[in-house]
């Protein structure tokens, strides 16, 4: 039940980018911070069992995705479990400042930030999270057997192996 798919479609994944991207403009334009609530939840619910109970992960699973045009595009699930952690701590974050401490100021800062890092992976498929995770897994603070695939990438492409040879 409290499971993350590895691999992950990398066109769900920017879907349900989208789909932040949407909703944290909704809160911002419309200044509605209930909005932050089904956002955080999503959040959450990705991060302990991937798209299983987000509302969000199952449109982007199981009608978005599989009806683009594209064949799947699959990329390693630990770096986009942790890029969805980050936006738990952003949301979570933005939730506790509006609700709990009534700042709005701070909390529209924060849901601008996670706006921003959730457009550049629905637009140009760059995840913030996911370059954070590799930095983390270079210096050694992530060990390299949470995601054999980021620390090898011959595993995933095995035509590249054969040609260092």
């Amino acid at each position: 039940m409290f499971t993350f798919p590895n691999p992950v479609n990398d066109y769900a994944a920017r879907t349900v980018a989208t789909g932040v991207v949407l909703m944290c403009v909704a809160a911002m334009v419309l200044r509605q911070p209930w909005i932050l609530v089904p956002l955080a939840y999503g959040f959450w619910a990705r991060v302990l069992s991937g798209p299983r109970f987000s509302p969000l992960g199952q449109l982007a699973t199981r009608v978005v995705a599989p009806r683009l045009p594209w064949a799947p595009k699959l990329m390693p699930g630990p770096p986009k479990r942790f890029a969805q952690a980050i936006g738990v701590v952003f949301s979570t974050t933005a939730l506790v400042l509006w609700f709990g401490f009534g700042l709005a100021g701070a909390t529209w800062v924060v849901v601008a930030m996670l706006t921003a890092a959730a457009f550049l992976e629905a637009a140009f498929g760059i995840c913030l999270g996911c370059k954070g995770f590799a930095l983390l897994m270079r210096f050694g603070i992530i060990p390299e057997s949470v995601c054999l695939e980021c620390a090898d990438i011959t595993i995933r492409h095995p035509e590249l192996a054969s040609s260092s040879n």
